[in-house]
């Protein structure tokens, strides 16, 4: 008897030392089961009308521009942390910078090549630390050029919801987040039009011709059926965050009618996962920025 279980031990022994050991580095069951780990798509659209002319539009405590900057400096924190968080064989992100229209300075076109940026298992410690000197230098010479130039092109957010969002914006098997640098109001002289009370602008002459001022505004607006005319359908997979929002004075309720449009108009191309800040500190924004990026 004694023989016998020595015999089975001895078996046991030899057999679990012939099964080939699991490679530690390449099991992602665990790692692919935490937010941390899931790929990432992040879209950044600035909107360069006028609302970034420290002439027409100073700020004393920080100029909008400048609050512009800091934002993409967090955002790009917040990719970054999410790119160290991930082992090197898992990575399979990216992060770009656009415009709508784009200006006509030719420099602007080399230097959103500059900020599209991706990462996959080839990436090195190098390659991030590129990225993050690019994010802290480039797009203040976007702003000055921009600044400098005075042409100022407008915000065509509309089109680009309408033509781009889906193909520049929505990667498969990615969560697609979209930042979007604006005051809130809409314009472009290309894409001006409006179906029935619906448009596709929001300036605030419209918002003072239609009469927005009052605490009613919400009744009003569902009332005359005012709003964005819907852009696109279908984007259940895009997060977007607005930041920025810069009513004119005068109304106490600019702000919120502003945001009313956005929200109505997001919910109609049936984006989920939104959030539509105030042009506040950079400081106080951070927090926010960073957990949209770590989706907890």
């Amino acid at each position: 008897m004694k023989k016998i279980l020595y015999l089975l031990i001895v078996s046991a022994f030899f057999i679990q030392c012939g099964k080939p050991k699991e490679k530690v580095s390449e099991n992602l069951t665990t790692a692919n089961n935490s937010s941390n780990s899931k790929n990432i798509n992040v879209s950044i659209l600035i909107d360069l009308s006028d609302r970034i002319d420290p002439d027409k539009n100073p700020n004393p405590t920080m100029e909008y521009f400048q609050r512009d900057i800091e934002y993409i400096k967090a955002i790009d924190k917040g990719f970054l942390d999410h790119i160290k968080g991930k082992k090197v064989i898992q990575l399979n992100d990216q992060m770009q910078v656009f415009f709508n229209p784009e200006p006509s300075d030719p420099k602007m076109n080399d230097l959103t090549k500059q900020l599209k940026v991706s990462f996959d298992k080839n990436t090195t410690k190098d390659n991030i630390n590129l990225v993050e000197t690019r994010y802290s230098s480039l797009p203040l010479q976007i702003y000055q050029s921009a600044i400098k130039d005075k042409q100022y092109v407008g915000s065509d957010i509309w089109e680009f919801f309408k033509n781009k969002v889906k193909d520049y914006c929505i990667k498969d098997d990615h969560r697609n987040v979209l930042f979007i640098l604006t005051d809130g109001y809409i314009y472009h002289k290309d894409s001006k039009f409006s179906e029935g009370q619906k448009t596709s602008y929001l300036t605030p002459e419209l918002v003072k011709s239609l009469k927005l001022n009052s605490s009613d505004f919400k009744n009003k607006i569902q009332d005359k059926g005012l709003g964005f005319i819907k852009a696109n359908d279908d984007l259940e997979n895009l997060e977007v965050v607005v930041l920025g929002i810069n009513p004119v004075k005068g109304n106490p309720f600019e702000a919120d009618v502003i945001k009313e449009y956005w929200e109505n108009w997001f919910k109609e191309m049936k984006i989920k996962n939104y959030q539509i800040k105030s042009a506040d500190l950079p400081s106080n924004l951070e927090p926010i920025i960073l957990k949209a990026i770590s989706g907890k």
